[in-house]
């Protein structure tokens, strides 16, 4: 499974941790996710598992993140599910590995055109950026 693949559905699983508001038995979770979408690669397994668990640990500093580079007129509420996981993985990759962000930018506005809104690429590109550029400042 290659990066890409094995990104989307860490993606998959964050979005239906989203909707189910689950934050409790992650490795459950990530088990059972696992097993029904026959994911057998180590290196998937350990790529989501990190990801999974480390947006968990992080959660307050990603949202943070997030809060910080809408616009002064967006709550974090209005903000798709869909969205709103691509954004929490793609910040996750930004602040705690080390994937290029270009990769990562990339690869997260590959996730919202395929499964999000018209609008949802250049959203999640547009506060990406933003999150580089002030981290470059720094």
């Amino acid at each position: 499974m290659n990066r890409t693949a094995t990104r989307e559905q860490a993606f998959k699983l964050i979005y239906s941790l989203e909707i189910q508001k689950q934050q409790e038995k992650l490795e459950e979770a990530i088990t059972l996710f696992e097993e029904s979408n026959q994911i057998t690669d180590q290196n998937a397994k350990k790529y989501i598992a990190d990801a999974i668990l480390g947006i968990q640990k992080n959660k307050e500093e990603i949202v943070t993140q997030i809060e910080k580079n809408l616009k002064s007129d967006w709550k974090l509420e209005r903000i798709s599910k869909i969205d709103l996981a691509i954004l929490k993985l793609a910040i996750y990759e930004l602040k705690y590995t080390t994937i290029p962000f270009k990769v990562v930018i990339n690869e997260a506005v590959e996730l919202a055109k395929k499964y999000g809104e018209e609008s949802s690429k250049n959203f999640v590109n547009g506060i990406l950026a933003s999150i580089v550029k002030n981290r470059e400042e720094c």
